[in-house]
């Protein structure tokens, strides 16, 4: 059942045999329905969601009443409100599954004694949040150092199959922006691909 999460930690860190088998016993399996939630704003975020199948979003909500998308989670992508996680205080946020989901649950008690039991997961989290810290900086200089077209254009290039599989008004709160307007850029988008090169000379 956590053969992907098992082989996701072996990017990071290498566990021993009996290290890997504890690894199984402090996770559980939960499956949510398509719009399901695992965290609604109010709640104390209660654990680490790990995707094994499916596909989460995290969003709160504006002054203004609508979704505000900062974070989806494919498979092998981890996903919480780390904030209200480590706090114990009520999220602002939602973790809702943009489509039947299937996650390794980790709660917090649970994370503490395991890390204590499996010390090497210790440098595992830290590598994982470091590249989620680095890819969240990254995402903040396209966000305003560059147009709407290039962002979905920088998007849909490092997740292809990714833009198929989220709703076009979810990828739109993303990029912040309106369905419209990311409509208009994607059929545009499209037409140049479309759009045959220069014929080449003999």
């Amino acid at each position: 059942m956590y053969a992907a999460l098992l082989a996701h930690i072996a990017r990071y860190v290498t566990l021993t045999p009996a290290e890997a088998q504890v690894v199984g016993n402090y996770f559980t399996c939960q499956t949510v329905p398509r719009k399901g939630y695992l965290l609604e704003a109010g709640q104390p975020c209660p654990a680490s969601y790990f995707v094994l199948q499916g596909c989460l979003r995290l969003y709160f909500i504006t002054e203004k009443g609508a979704e505000q998308i900062t974070q989806f989670a494919l498979e092998n992508w981890w996903l919480a409100d780390y904030s209200s996680l480590l706090s114990r205080q009520p999220s602002e946020y939602y973790i809702q599954a943009v489509e039947p989901t299937v996650v390794a649950v980790l709660d917090y008690a649970r994370q503490e004694a395991l890390l204590a039991q499996v010390p090497a997961l210790e440098r595992y989290f830290r590598l994982l949040l470091q590249r989620v810290a680095a890819a969240n900086q990254k995402r903040w200089v396209h966000h305003y150092g560059e147009s709407l077209e290039e962002r979905y254009q920088f998007f849909s290039a490092a997740f292809p199959g990714f833009v198929q599989r989220v709703p076009q008004y979810m990828l739109a709160s993303y990029l912040g922006c309106t369905p419209e307007f990311l409509s208009k850029i994607r059929a545009k988008t499209s037409l140049g691909e479309a759009r045959p090169g220069p014929a080449a000379k003999g």
